[in-house]
């Protein structure tokens, strides 16, 4: 959906936390008793095999600076591969960061956050000899950061010399591949996803209000599995899971990852298959139906940003990478259509990213995400969606991007208020598809309170044996946005009714 609601009051809940490995480094000038020119905190984010992610915050504790120049030495072994927060560069050992135009003002007393990926081998040690435009900082002993533990997917079951008629599904949340035009599961079977999303990740951390809208207890994901849904797909914020420094710390980096494994694992832990999409971009875009003229991350942007997106997908492939139940639906609803004068400009656009008419930043193409989600070793489900909000898959077939895993399926919205919004253009475009590919329809839904249009979608996605997930499991108006329901406990709103009913009188 566009527009989740904007908060208007401070949401009180628990307070989110994780422990990260921490080391703050005291800067001091010259002369034992004078007060150090900066603060260091360094953590790693996560951590995987050869490589993991870094964050860190400085504080300057001196006069106010006009531009700023981070320098610091990497252990043998580790090499960037790409940061955020100022221009990263490295030399050796050596490692640099400058600052960006919109964060070189740093006060006294102000802080700024950097975030990188880098490989390493042997041992991943913490780096050292942090100085602030050239002055150094007493480094201290370094800790050796922890791995972070990631889950072991369920060994395939091995099939029988006979094959049987009909494959017995695969228990649980199914690890999901391309098969044809078909989701299959790890047993052969054909699945369907069917379910939910679940809003309130890609806007309540950049709001500084929390990171989820509403509990994400087991009782309220159980709520969804007694739907019958067995899918759940969750928006979220590049910046807040990048540990940019314009989100509240209690809501950024660790703590957000934190707080989306865990809400993964409990949808997991009720058999349902975790959809983790990007929502939310960083860039500023002023042109043809912009959601907002910030450049942080606070509105749906036309497409994503070349400077954090492929940052974000490579963090979340390697987080994920081992446990393929786990979907990656690439960027929520592209519309350089919006921006651009031509189709031909907006599906090259849309595919090759760059320099892109109409948008003010560089854009990375969904081939982009595409490419740093395998360069992870991740053979996941990825999800791709079209134009116009992911309403228009006309050609979608001609652009998609190359997949040397083979495991891409298309991603489609629609809800009554859009361009294709009945029978007749979705025959003309969308049966194309899928023919070819898996389709999901990653959000339906209609703003008028009941449920007569989903009812249409959902009888033709059925009638095809195609995929789809409702909008959204909040406790919204649903003028305001489509709401499926009224408590977390399940209780539908009338729209709701519609999606529930239907979901629980499927065949399974």
């Amino acid at each position: 959906m566009r527009h989740p609601p904007r908060l208007s009051a401070l949401l009180s809940g628990a307070a989110l936390t994780m422990a990260s490995t921490a080391l703050a480094l005291m800067g001091t000038a010259s002369g034992a008793a004078a007060a150090p020119v900066c603060t260091v905190e360094y953590s790693v984010v996560g951590q995987w095999a050869g490589g993991y992610q870094g964050a860190v915050t400085v504080t300057n504790n001196g006069a106010a600076l006009n531009g700023w120049s981070l320098g610091f030495g990497l252990p043998a072994g580790q090499v960037v591969s790409q940061g955020w927060g100022g221009k990263w560069s490295q030399s050796g050992a050596a490692v640099t960061v400058v600052n960006e135009g919109w964060n070189a003002a740093l006060g006294t007393g102000a802080k700024t956050t950097g975030g990188f990926i880098a490989s390493w081998s042997g041992a991943n040690t913490a780096p050292t000899a942090f100085t602030l435009n050239g002055t150094p900082c007493e480094t201290g002993t370094p800790t050796t950061p922890t791995p972070t533990p990631t889950p072991t997917p369920t060994d395939p079951t091995t099939p029988p010399t006979t094959p049987p008629t009909a494959p017995t599904p695969a228990p649980g949340a199914p690890e999901l591949s391309v098969s044809g035009n078909k989701f299959t599961d790890q047993n052969g079977t054909t699945r369907r996803l069917l379910g939910v999303n679940r809003s309130g990740g890609e806007f309540m951390c950049v709001q500084g209000y929390g990171i989820w809208d509403g509990p994400v207890d087991d009782a309220s994901v159980k709520a969804i599995a007694g739907w019958k849904a067995n899918t759940v797909r969750i928006p979220l914020n590049e910046e807040c899971w990048l540990g940019l420094d314009n989100i509240k710390p209690e809501y950024r980096g660790a703590a957000y990852i934190s707080a989306v494994k865990d809400l993964v694992n409990k949808v997991l832990a009720h058999g349902m298959t975790p959809v983790v999409e990007l929502h939310w971009t960083y860039g500023q875009y002023t042109g043809n139906s912009a959601g907002c003229s910030d450049v942080h991350a606070g509105c749906q942007k036309p497409m994503p940003d070349a400077r954090y997106t492929p940052a974000f997908w490579t963090s979340v492939a390697n987080t994920f990478k081992n446990d393929r139940r786990i979907v990656f639906d690439l960027f929520n609803e592209p519309y350089p259509d919006r921006a651009a004068s031509t189709a031909t400009q907006a599906w090259s656009c849309w595919r090759d990213g760059g320099t892109c008419p109409g948008i003010g930043y560089e854009v990375a193409g969904m081939q982009d995400l595409v490419d740093a989600v395998r360069a992870t070793g991740a053979r996941n489900l990825v999800l791709v969606p079209g134009l116009a909000y992911s309403n228009d898959l006309s050609q979608w077939l001609s652009y998609r991007p190359t997949d040397p895993a083979g495991n891409l399926a298309a991603a489609w919205h629609v809800y009554n208020f859009n361009t294709c919004s009945d029978e007749t253009c979705w025959n003309d475009t969308l049966a194309p598809v899928a023919a070819e590919v898996p389709l999901l329809a990653g959000e339906i839904g209609e703003n008028t309170c009941g449920h007569a249009f989903v009812d249409r979608v959902m009888k033709w996605f059925d009638d095809r044996g195609l995929s789809y997930l409702g909008w959204t499991w909040n406790t919204w108006n649903c003028t305001s946005g489509p709401a499926l329901i009224s408590a977390y406990d399940g209780t539908p709103t009338a729209f709701g009714i519609g999606l529930r009913d239907h979901l629980r009188g499927l065949t399974p």
